[in-house]
């Protein structure tokens, strides 16, 4: 009993630090700086709250129907792992070079859930790392552990963006470049892992 409550623990530690980090926190916050410089601090929480909740609904959605995706198209999990992999390796790649695509030329109205809650925060790769972390959930208990997991990662990165400002003034652009790719260091690290498992089980 004791060593199921240990591995609950240590599922939901290691869920969290990986979906925050897929996340890519310091990257959303650095676009979501660029996209609100103009606004009023009421405004920008105000979409920050937005680029939360629309995070939240999509990820959980890719989360907990991912596995329906993988049997109407008679796609396997380790394909799907590789695939995956690949894609979130590559904006990983992006994050590194800092190689950001912000525009912060588009409407107010609209950035809250794009661009900034997709692609920018759940972008291809998050879509697909999510479908297999849902596929993977081994159990009702397991998923209920990484659903718990998902939400506080998307509340992390949610008050990063509530309190910009102060996170601005804190860390300083440059602060935040270093960040944005010693966290594109980690994904890569996290797609190589995902990429792995899945050549490792495929040709098991």
């Amino acid at each position: 009993m004791e060593n199921g409550h240990t591995h609950m623990i240590s599922l939901f530690i290691n869920s969290y630090l990986k979906i925050l980090f897929i996340l890519t926190p310091f990257f959303v916050l650095s676009a979501f700086l660029v996209m609100t410089k103009d606004l009023a601090d009421d405004e920008k929480k105000r979409t920050a709250r937005r680029v939360t909740w629309a995070v939240m609904i999509s990820s959980f959605v890719f989360y907990l129907f991912g596995r329906y995706i993988f049997e109407l198209f008679g796609i396997t999990l380790d394909a799907f792992r590789i695939g995956a992999g690949a894609v979130l390796f590559l904006s990983s790649l992006t994050m590194i070079h800092g190689k950001e695509s912000v525009n912060a030329e588009t409407s107010y109205n609209d950035i809250a859930v794009v661009p900034l809650a997709m692609p920018i925060t759940v972008g291809p790769g998050v879509i697909g790392v999510m479908m297999v972390f849902g596929a993977e959930a081994a159990g009702v208990t397991e998923e209920l552990v990484i659903s718990l997991s998902l939400f506080l990662a998307v509340m992390t990165v949610g008050m990063l963006l509530y309190i910009s400002g102060k996170v601005k003034n804190l860390l300083g652009k440059q602060g935040l470049n270093v960040l944005t790719k010693v966290t594109g260091l980690f994904v890569a690290a996290i797609a190589a892992q995902i990429i792995f498992t899945g050549i490792r089980n495929f040709f098991a």
